[in-house]
């Protein structure tokens, strides 16, 4: 059952929700009958943000809910209750603080989520009647972060580059739009050879899978996502606090099916190419060592300084295949950095762009939709830190500065120069429990993108 549900005018039989802060607790308490404030006066309740109080009619029934909140975090304002209030139908009450009730809403639901695959739910969360037209736009928003969320909390045993390939070809099947994959050798004989290099180690298949859709005569739209089921680092091996989480290394792919399907589902008027490569990082005989130089799709030659560095080497070949197409914009997400993380922390995606308008209309949505992003820069100057003394250029290098930087670097390498691009490193994780946002897989970027594409195609 949904956590939201349209709100009919004749249903009397859901909970009020009212929103306060200390600004205006003693006014919303002058509403209350005498018994009520007594109640909260021996709770204690002072409405403080993330705190509520349940309030009993005469007859002890619960008949409202004071919820203290930060009117200035209306996303976050909500995103507690669903678990923790008594199950039942609740409504926002119009006395409440919250002007963007639309807003909290979404809250609610982000934080109504569990990950029940492999356990029971520990219990069905409340329920939050909304309007009909706020339930249209929230509804694909919540399904698609819920799709993020399920993908990346998967371990990797059933979240392999074959399940995320199942995926796509759900989405395409939903979609109407037609899905094929190359698999294994066949990247080879196709010229994909760094998503072959970094997955032949891997006993599943490496794979790079593309959805179209759209009509020819609309505007063609790339969207790519990291596919790395899981990264062990290769022979350049992770140590086990490194690798522990590294089942969310396709947190970019999930990005993209996502945001794929948004833009399907709204039927925005573009021409839409999803591509997927998709593999795991690992450790054998056949595993891409460090040194060697692969002559990519592009024709570049790279030396593989790192095999942990591998995100941008299958990312680079499906960037080269989707220039090919010559789109009118070109998207990638990834997971690509621990460097995003120890600059910007784990909320704040790192964006990069080839045109200063894109990142600013990106970073606006964000900020419109309460998912925000930070611009880092394409420094150029930083190319010299990939330099090679084989081949055109290196993976990676010697230094740790400006890691983020230099992969986004590494990837504008193979985008062209007057190609618009984007490029979101994100963390697709929460590491804590916090309202709204439970502890495992997220969607970071996804709104704000989805946004950006709707303002940019006019869905």
């Amino acid at each position: 059952m949904s956590t939201l549900i349209e709100r009919k005018t004749s249903d009397r039989h859901s909970i009020a929700i009212e929103t306060t802060d200390a600004a205006h607790y003693a006014a919303t308490k002058r509403r209350l009958t005498a018994a009520q404030r007594q109640w909260l006066g021996a709770f204690g309740f002072e409405a403080a943000p993330g705190t509520f109080a349940l309030l009993p009619d005469a007859g002890g029934k619960l008949v409202r809910v004071l919820v203290g909140v930060d009117a200035g975090d209306a996303l976050g304002a909500l995103g507690g209750l669903p678990r923790t209030l008594p199950e039942a139908t609740y409504h926002l009450a119009d006395e409440g603080v919250l002007k963007d009730t639309q807003q909290a809403a979404l809250g609610w639901a982000l934080g109504a989520y569990e990950f029940t695959r492999y356990r029971k739910a520990r219990r069905a969360p409340a329920r939050l009647a909304i309007a009909a037209a706020d339930l249209k736009v929230l509804q694909p928003l919540v399904d698609a972060t819920t799709q993020v969320r399920d993908l990346v909390n998967t371990p990797t045993e059933d979240m392999g580059p074959k399940h995320l390939a199942d995926a796509v070809k759900q989405l395409g099947k939903a979609h109407k739009a037609k899905v094929r994959e190359w698999v294994g050798d066949e990247l080879l004989d196709a010229n994909f050879p760094t998503i072959h290099a970094v997955g032949r180690a891997s006993h599943r298949a490496p794979r790079l899978i593309e959805l179209n859709w759209g009509k020819a005569s609309d505007p063609k739209l790339a969207v790519i996502g990291k596919g790395v089921c899981f990264d062990t680092g290769g022979l350049d091996l992770k140590p086990a606090d490194g690798m522990r989480w590294m089942k969310k290394d396709m947190g970019g792919a999930a990005h993209a099916i996502a945001l794929a399907g948004l833009i399907m589902q709204a039927k925005l008027p573009v021409r839409l190419q999803l591509l997927i490569p998709a593999v795991e990082n690992a450790v054998s005989g056949a595993a891409m060592r460090p040194g060697e130089v692969i002559t990519t799709r592009a024709g570049i030659t790279v030396e593989v300084d790192n095999t942990d560095a591998e995100g941008r080497l299958v990312l680079c070949d499906a960037l080269a295949y989707a220039s090919e197409q010559k789109p009118e914009l070109l998207i990638d997400f990834a997971t690509l950095t621990g460097a995003a993380r120890v600059a910007l922390g784990p909320d704040l995606p790192a964006l990069f762009a080839n045109q200063d308008d894109l990142a600013d209309q990106v970073i606006a949505a964000g900020r419109a939709t309460n998912d925000p992003l930070w611009r880092l820069p394409l420094w150029r100057p930083y190319r010299k830190m990939l330099e090679s003394y084989l081949a055109d250029l290196a993976n990676a290098g010697p230094s740790r500065h400006a890691g983020a930087i230099t992969a986004a670097l590494y990837l504008e390498r193979f985008v062209p120069e007057a190609m618009p691009w984007l490029h979101l490193d994100t963390y697709a994780w929460n590491d804590n429990d916090r309202p709204g946002r439970p502890r495992g897989g997220e969607a970071l970027g996804l709104r704000a993108f989805f946004a950006f594409l709707q303002q940019r195609y006019g869905g």
